[in-house]
């Protein structure tokens, strides 16, 4: 009985300590911004999920690309139907690293994050710095990085060739709270 009980202690702690270690976030923050000489074209998604493992330094994130809204709904809509398909590429993800992410105190650092994005079903290796500022409630991330749309097989047509710019400058913010199961 009394290694029962012991047991059952060991289970709940691990449990608990896991729970420590993981930080997710249901509405990060991310954004496009294509410049070129036609027109500027801009995009935000609110409803970016992060999750980050503290106890490897992992961290994923999903975006649903239908989630991001333009200034105009035409654009909108070439967006989803004509340029990354969201139909059958509905999510943009990210696979990565963030190194050494338990040595880091509570001031803002910068940290290189490595890892694989994929978009468009194509998966591409990139590196970023990243500001991070890494409490024991609190985990926030704000960052930025060049994509070209042409590594993602992304197909702009010729008659809007000048609007897009080869490559877009992706900007994110996640703020991270303790996950709870």
């Amino acid at each position: 009985m009394k290694t029962t009980h012991i047991l059952l202690l060991c289970f709940f702690l691990t449990n608990f300590l896991q729970g420590q270690e993981r930080f997710l976030t249901k509405q990060g923050y991310t954004s496009f911004f294509s410049s070129s000489p036609v027109e500027d074209i801009k995009a935000d998604n609110n409803q970016v999920l992060s999750i980050i493992d503290t106890s490897t330094g992992a961290i994923a994130i999903s975006i649903l690309m239908k989630s991001f809204q333009f200034e105009k709904s035409l654009m909108q809509e070439h967006f989803n139907e004509n340029y990354v398909e969201s139909d059958t590429y509905p999510k943009a993800k990210f696979k990565g690293k963030i190194p050494n992410i338990n040595g880091l105190s509570n001031s803002e650092e910068t940290v290189t994050i490595t890892g694989d994005l994929t978009i468009h079903g194509v998966t591409k290796n990139i590196k970023t710095q990243a500001k991070i500022i890494k409490t024991q409630d609190n985990i926030s991330l704000k960052g930025s990085f060049p994509v070209n749309v042409a590594d993602y097989n992304i197909e702009i047509p010729a008659v809007v060739i000048n609007n897009i710019a080869k490559t877009i400058e992706v900007t994110f913010e996640l703020d991270h709270k303790p996950y709870k199961k």
